[in-house]
This record gives structure tokens, C-alpha cells and sequence, in this order.
């Protein structure tokens, strides 16, 4: 395999093109007055933004990007800062999907959920809130957090 592929419906492709390069840390390899094309080597990625008229919330669950300790995360969240992004919310410690985890959220222009996470361990089943994740109630929000 050489690449995932995600092809996103935007509202508004130049908002979205500013985003998602802050966001990627990287411009988009083709742009089109309906279409924007980001192609990631790492995490290997052909994404996609495809205007539309209207697109309602969150298609999917979610998006993340999974990084190797705390630290990354915390990098990447100051980078996104200091490019005008603010996160929504950030969770330390938090137990979501069978892990414990570190994390931080941010929404794109059209409210798709984005989480930067390091996963530090299995949770067991039987833990408390083990299978619940944090998209639907945040443990801790920054005061703009909105709820999912």
C-alpha cells in the first residue's frame, strides 16, 4: 500500500485549503476552483477536498493522527497554535476506545473532528468508561470547547 485516501466534502474550499495546510504542515499539490489535493508522505496520504454547497457536521466519527509519545503531541498542538489554530478541547490521561491516552481536538471549518493522540496503554474491558470516547463528552474543555 502507498497511500490512504480520504476525499473530504468542504463548504468553503479556500478556508479549508488554509486549515488543512496548517493543520498538514504542507500545501496542497493540486488546486482546481472545486478541488484541493494533499499528498502526505508521512502519514502516507492522498487527501482530498471536493467543494460542495452544504455539508452537514461531521460525516464520519472522526479523524486523528496517532504520534509516538506526550511530547509529539504537545509539539504538534503549539505548532497548530501558533499557526492560529486553537484546540477545542485537550484530554490528558483520558481512557477512549479500550486505550488511555493522551490528546488534543481541533475542528476544521465545516466541524470535522480532528484528534492528534498518543495511546499509552490497553485499558481492560471491564475498566470504567473503557469503550466511550471522548468525541461525545469531552473531560476536559478549554473555555471555546464545544460539545461533538
Amino acid at each position: 500500500m502507498k497511500y490512504v485516501h480520504v476525499g473530504l466534502n468542504v463548504t468553503n474550499l479556500e478556508k479549508s485549503i488554509e486549515f488543512y495546510s496548517k493543520l498538514f504542515g504542507a500545501e496542497p499539490v493540486k488546486v482546481k476552483s472545486e478541488y484541493a489535493k494533499f499528498l502526505l508522505d508521512t502519514p502516507g496520504l492522498n487527501f482530498t477536498l471536493n467543494f460542495r454547497d452544504e455539508v452537514r457536521g461531521n460525516q464520519v466519527g472522526h479523524f486523528g493522527i496517532q504520534v509516538e509519545s506526550t511530547e509529539e503531541v504537545l509539539v504538534h498542538k503549539n505548532k497548530l497554535v501558533e499557526k492560529g489554530i486553537q484546540p477545542h478541547f485537550e484530554e490528558i490521561d483520558t481512557t477512549c476506545c479500550y486505550a488511555l491516552q493522551d490528546k488534543f481536538w481541533v475542528h476544521d471549518p465545516d466541524g470535522n473532528e480532528w484528534e492528534f493522540f498518543y495511546t499509552k496503554a490497553d485499558v481492560d474491558v471491564e475498566s470504567e468508561n473503557a469503550f466511550t470516547c471522548c468525541t461525545f463528552e469531552p473531560k476536559v474543555e478549554s473555555e471555546n470547547a464545544t460539545n461533538c
